[in-house]
């Protein structure tokens, strides 16, 4: 039966879930710190225990990606991240410094509503739901509708979880109506204190003009340079194990790769021998009609698309095997359909003279709708590697690993995570992998450690808000210093 009103329901579902929330955060902000690793615990354990069959689910719902693939995220956000979090202070005195007399106390935001997208959907839940309990929160989910039966699967193995082991009901919750206006008034409501928003542009932006709190990400416009002194079987090898990671739903998936003349041949034979596919004429045109959408977005009809699925719906005939079709672009912009992002196994080809005009466009494919997200190095040259470190406006420089795995944690040390921030050149209120450490408040408590040479005399003086006073004290003392 179809739902009357399904905006107004979904408003009224949102603000019961919001009460039951804020009444749940209040009894377990009281937990000891102890339980709440437990039952933190016991989440990452329910959780991988599903891992696969949560993965398939995914696919059969939104029809993105790889399941293996989203099984291993599953586990990165489960298992890898409760490995990496387990020991964090995050509720109660975290920190104490002994010399500047300053103890430092961690306390929860409160409610976090929490936006999921298609392409990452139940890993992300598994992952924001992990870091909200550790730092003592209560989450609740607006799910992207064609991600939904999924989504409230995750949300249901979690709040079991969480519910056995003695968490108030409430603690966990999902949007089972999802609307427009549902997920605004979650986002706007006023026992809402922090937004965590994985997503498209539009989703993010109306997270930061909520008026609530936000921590947002903006999208990745991944170069990777290959740069002369690199192994580049091995660069090669890397590039598509994460351009065709989850059939490059990630946003940390690798866009172009950009390479020198002196050994673009080299890179190129590689790239065909290693399951690479170089799009020519007609093939071109007809690849480019069907990824974009009349006004220029990325259709989503190949997010998350094989080459093969691509290649199909283009109607060209590619070689079997194919692991990602690749386009030599000749420039970068809104003309040139290859210098996007694709969240699919769609790469551009750049050749360049040297790594300092490597450097020069990586940047102009960052401004091209990547700024302060990530880019990719391979090299062996480390000044060159460091030049670009410098250079470069983004949050996470990769060197030498696959784009994908290195950025959230997977092949690198960086905080396990599904939650990218790209700093304020990308719009980004952190420009961090998110954490439990970005949903606390830090309440800092400082002992005095110089009395400014205040004596009982001159504490009448302030008695009577003599500040002429007060300030020729301070001024004959700064005196003394100096001398």
């Amino acid at each position: 039966m179809d739902i009357q009103d399904k905006d107004l329901q979904s408003i009224q579902e949102v603000r019961i879930l919001v009460k039951k929330a804020k009444k749940a955060q209040k009894e377990f902000a009281n937990f000891s710190t102890q339980l709440i690793d437990e039952i933190v615990k016991q989440l990452s354990i329910a959780a991988m225990a599903e891992a696969e069959n949560l993965g398939k689910l995914a696919v059969e719902e939104t029809g993105f990606g790889i399941w293996q693939d989203k099984m291993t995220k599953n586990i990165v956000a489960s298992q890898k991240l409760y490995e990496h979090i387990k020991d964090m202070k995050t509720i109660g005195i975290i920190s104490e410094d002994k010399d500047r007399k300053i103890v430092e106390i961690g306390t929860p935001v409160g409610v976090i509503a929490a936006l999921i997208p298609s392409t990452n959907p139940t890993s992300t839940v598994i992952y924001k739901t992990l870091i909200a309990l550790k730092s003592g929160n209560a989450i609740i989910f607006s799910p992207h509708p064609s991600a939904l039966k999924c989504i409230l699967k995750t949300v249901k193995v979690l709040k079991e979880a969480a519910v056995r082991m003695g968490a108030p009901e409430g603690l966990i919750s999902c949007i089972s109506i999802p609307t427009m206006e549902g997920t605004n008034e979650l986002m706007k409501h006023e026992d809402v204190s922090m937004i965590l928003a994985t997503g498209g542009t539009a989703m993010v932006k109306a997270a930061y003009s909520s008026g609530t709190p936000a921590l947002g990400v903006g999208p990745g416009n991944v170069p990777a340079y290959i740069e002369r002194s690199a192994d580049v079987k091995k660069a090669v090898s890397k590039i598509l194990a994460s351009k065709t990671f989850d059939n490059g739903t990630v946003c940390a998936s690798e866009q172009a790769i950009v390479t020198e003349k002196c050994i673009s041949d080299y890179v190129k034979n590689e790239l065909r021998k290693q399951g690479g596919y170089f799009l020519t004429g007609e093939e071109i045109d007809k690849v480019v009609r069907i990824m974009e959408t009349p006004n220029g977005g990325m259709n989503p009809r190949i997010v998350g698309k094989s080459a093969k699925d691509i290649a199909a719906m283009a109607g060209i005939t590619i070689p079997e095997g194919t692991k990602v079709l690749i386009c030599e672009e000749k420039g970068v912009g809104k003309e040139y359909p290859f210098s996007k992002e694709k969240l699919t196994q769609l790469l551009a080809f750049y050749t360049v003279e040297d790594w300092t005009e490597g450097c020069e466009l990586c940047y102009k494919l960052l401004e091209n709708g990547g700024m302060g997200h990530t880019l990719a190095i391979h090299s062996n040259n480390e000044e060159v590697i460091r030049q670009f470190a410098l250079k470069k406006p983004v949050s996470r420089l990769l060197v030498n690993t696959p784009s994908t795995q290195g950025a959230i944690g997977l092949s690198t040390g960086l905080t396990p995570a599904l939650t990218l921030g790209c700093g304020a050149v990308g719009g980004s209120a952190t420009s961090d992998n998110v954490g439990p450490e970005h949903l606390i408040n830090i309440r800092r408590m400082a002992y005095e450690v110089d009395d400014l040479g205040i004596t009982p005399k001159e504490n009448k003086i302030i008695d009577k808000l003599d500040i002429d006073a007060i300030c020729k004290m301070v001024i004959e003392e700064l005196k003394n210093v100096k001398k």
